[in-house]
């Protein structure tokens, strides 16, 4: 640490006050939180991929301080759709001792705007900004701020007007999850409401969230990730992604599934091993892929998807929420002969009939902040229950 010309300390951004991220990348500006690890992302050129894994769902600076007041330089990196309407900025949200305590959001930084029909992009640097967080209560008390689940964010500065330290181990356990752009927390309100933050909190463990838009397909780097990270509870969801993408068919599907768990168990032999199907989305329940932006809906400035298939093609193999509920069901019983520690969790369970009933996908694949607040509810309700998978496995 060094004092700056006034009553700030500036303290370097490294790993032992930062959660949720399993690497960090020094960057011209700073440090950039990854949720992949360099040698994964080495094995796939998917812009989106590079996109939201960077972006840093789940992550959060945690110290321990008698400051009262925090500022953090952020770069942040704006999203805009060409013919959409405009993304609110991120959202950074403060908790003193687990207790939400404010938000606020940088404004500027950089722009990537990204065309809707030929899925090209354009990149434009943009200035830094700060944000600040004063009046905090004075003594000794754990500061997080959770970093925008949905925005690249590059970490310039951090700065208090108190020495900070890391908090001491809790004896949390930790819990690793993996899931598309809804666990990522996509139309989520706010970084520890998307479902598996709220879930984490409610479970007391601590959450390492790599649920990626876009990018739950079974990839062996992903497979070969979790394994290598540190785990005491594992979940993954399953299926979204590859009907949306149309990527493989049930062929491919069932020896790539056992292939990822076999990776996870690698490293993880005994853990608790959750596999979750996809939550209700009636687009995609009977109908494949692709996916495909609603264009006259975009006209009318709203964003909506379509699902483009033929549900005859489920026939040769392609694959539907429903295939994939089934065959996923039909793995985890296979397995779980072998493996006490597998489990089994239908996605309807967590938003279903009723739940679209009551609480639409406002563009017929996310679900909104009241949907996010459900579902993580629902899980820790299951997940964490006398009787559930991750049973006398929290703090």
């Amino acid at each position: 640490m060094h004092t700056t010309e006034d009553h700030w300390i500036t303290t370097p951004i490294t790993a032992d006050i930062l959660r949720g991220a399993l690497e960090l990348e020094r960057t011209a500006h700073g440090v950039l939180p990854h949720r992949l690890p360099a040698w994964a992302r080495a094995q796939c050129a998917d812009p989106q991929l590079a996109m939201v894994e960077a972006q840093p769902s789940g992550v959060r600076l945690v110290f321990r301080t008698r400051a009262t007041a925090v500022e953090l330089d952020t770069l942040p990196t704006k999203r805009v759709y060409s013919g959409a309407p405009p993304r609110p900025d991120g959202v950074y949200e403060l908790l003193i001792d687990g207790r939400p305590a404010g938000q606020a959001s940088v404004t500027g930084g950089n722009t990537l705007t990204i065309d809707m029909a030929t899925g090209a992009t354009e990149n434009r640097p943009g200035p830094a900004g700060t944000l600040r967080f004063t009046d905090l209560p004075g003594g000794a008390k754990d500061v997080e701020i959770w970093l925008p689940h949905n925005e690249i964010t590059e970490l310039v500065a951090l700065r208090t007007d108190a020495p900070i330290e890391p908090v001491p181990d809790r004896g949390r356990k930790v819990w690793l999850h993996h899931g598309s752009s809804i666990s990522h927390g996509s139309d989520a309100a706010s970084p520890t409401t998307t479902w598996p933050a709220l879930a984490a909190s409610l479970g007391g463990v601590e959450l390492i969230n790599l649920g990626m838009g876009g990018s739950a397909l079974l990839d062996p780097f992903t497979a070969r990730t979790m394994r290598d990270t540190p785990a005491d509870l594992i979940s993954v969801k399953i299926g979204i992604n590859l009907v949306n993408a149309d990527l493989m068919r049930l062929r491919a599907f069932t020896p790539a599934v056992h292939g990822f768990l076999d990776t996870i168990r690698e490293g993880h032999p005994t853990a608790p091993l959750l596999v979750v199907s996809p939550i209700l989305c009636p687009i995609q329940e009977d109908t494949p892929g692709p996916l495909a932006f609603d264009f006259s809906a975009l006209a009318a400035g709203k964003m909506r998807f379509r699902a483009t298939g033929d549900p005859a093609e489920r026939a040769a193999g392609k694959l539907t929420l429903g295939v994939i509920r089934d065959e996923l069901s039909r793995i985890v019983r296979q397995r779980a002969a072998d493996d006490p520690h597998l489990h089994y969790l239908d996605g309807r369970e967590l938003y279903g009939e009723a739940d679209v009933a009551e609480l639409p996908l406002p563009d017929e694949l996310h679900p909104d902040a009241a949907a996010h607040r459900r579902m993580g509810e629902r899980f820790a309700a299951l997940a964490f229950a006398a009787d559930g998978p991750f049973a006398d496995h929290s703090a």
